[in-house]
């Protein structure tokens, strides 16, 4: 589940939220199915930063976090002795000193490692929002899935239409598992058709009549939108 950490935001409270999806609305209507599922997210409080996928900030707030983030550094590159993590730290304070949050900056793979263990608050997606913004709490969220790198596939059926939420770059194979470790293990093939091909046609039927759907392997990667059925071993 994707943690939002909201940074001096009061009236959004910790707790688990539903993010409702006009794209599943739209299935869901084709598709009538018994129950539907919209994808989850959990805000937590400053004090859970740590744990959280992204921050969210109000734009009178972003340099505390610039702030916070660069006295640690400064704090830290006062005491280390090590040459390397001098200049890790140095390249730090210089991105900071720019106002610009850590992760943006163009730091290597390895770089990334190095610094994750410093928790710095900005070393993660920062969502920059007006107070304006504040009064749509769903389109808030959803926009914080998007800007953290998630995406959302579907599934339907006459028990239940679903959203599932998932990283970009995920695979068919590591999407199955998403849902249930025994469709991951027993993994034949994914049923894929795109959410347009899906309406336009009228649904899954429709679609497979029209010769949208695509039979896809485990490294498939999965699209923001697809409808997916998993085959699989029992």
């Amino acid at each position: 589940m994707l943690k939002i950490s909201a940074f001096s935001l009061p009236a959004l409270t910790p707790g688990k939220y539903n993010v409702k999806d006009e794209r599943l609305d739209q299935i869901d209507k084709i598709s009538p199915a018994k129950k539907k599922t919209y994808i989850q997210v959990e805000v937590v409080g400053e004090d859970s930063l740590l744990d959280a996928d992204c921050l969210l900030v109000l734009k009178d707030s972003t340099q505390d976090i610039i702030l916070k983030d660069l006295e640690f550094v400064e704090t830290r590159l006062s005491r280390v002795q090590d040459m390397s993590e001098k200049a890790m730290l140095g390249k730090l304070k210089d991105i900071l000193e720019k106002e610009e949050f850590v992760f943006k900056a163009p730091l290597g793979e390895e770089e990334r490692k190095l610094i994750s263990p410093y928790g710095l608050a900005s070393n993660r997606p920062v969502v920059v929002v007006g107070k304006e913004e504040l009064e749509d709490t769903n389109a808030l969220l959803a926009r914080c899935v998007r800007e953290s790198g998630f995406i959302s596939f579907f599934t339907t059926g006459e028990k239940e239409t679903r959203a599932w939420l998932v990283k970009k770059g995920t695979s068919a194979w590591e999407a199955a598992g998403v849902i249930h470790s025994d469709i991951q293990r027993g993994f034949i093939r994914a049923e894929i058709i795109s959410f347009a091909d899906f309406i336009n046609a009228g649904g899954e039927t429709a679609a497979k009549q029209q010769g949208f759907m695509r039979l896809e392997p485990k490294d498939y990667i999965i699209q923001d939108a697809d409808v997916v059925t998993f085959r699989f071993n029992k």
